[in-house]
């Protein structure tokens, strides 16, 4: 469960039923502020209120804590490279820096110098050596993190577009 993937979802769902945060807090009956705070991943809602949340956007509770975001960019993490610099710069922002060299972990040699260059100030290898040995689930989970926060914002584009 990442938080970053659980606020962003949250928001786009928000987004794409064309609320404000004073409208679904008022229709959960809860505060705005309460609310805001799902978004920026300092909060979680309790089960009540992800209940309620469900409901309203016709949801399981399970889809909002690990959502399963169609592709609309990327279904693989090597086609990271196909993103713009700025999209993925983006995406990247959302986790940390051990979470991107774990998910390189399992890349291909050209996924891995790509994301170098992007981040020249960022010691890929020594941070390497301090992961030492990870299994290979963990590769994967992370990948599909970024590939879901990658998806998840150029659906928030493409409704931005929309507008």
């Amino acid at each position: 469960m990442n938080m970053k993937i659980i606020s962003n979802y949250l928001q786009f769902l928000r987004k794409s039923h064309n609320y404000t945060q004073d409208d679904l807090a008022k229709k959960l009956g809860i505060s705005r502020q309460a609310v805001s705070k799902w978004e920026t991943g300092m909060a979680i809602p309790d089960l009540e209120i992800l209940l309620k949340i469900s409901k309203l956007y016709d949801i399981t509770i399970n889809d909002i804590l690990e959502p399963k975001i169609q592709p609309k960019r990327i279904s693989d993490f090597e086609q990271i490279s196909t993103i713009s610099k700025k999209e993925l710069k983006k995406a990247f922002k959302q986790f940390d820096v051990t979470s991107l060299v774990i998910a390189l972990m399992g890349a291909s040699p050209e996924t891995n110098s790509f994301c170098e260059r992007m981040f020249p100030d960022i010691d890929f290898e020594k941070i390497r050596n301090n992961i030492g040995r990870i299994r290979i689930e963990t590769v994967e989970v992370m990948q599909n993190q970024i590939i879901a926060m990658i998806n998840l914002q150029a659906f928030e584009n493409s409704k931005e577009i929309m507008r």
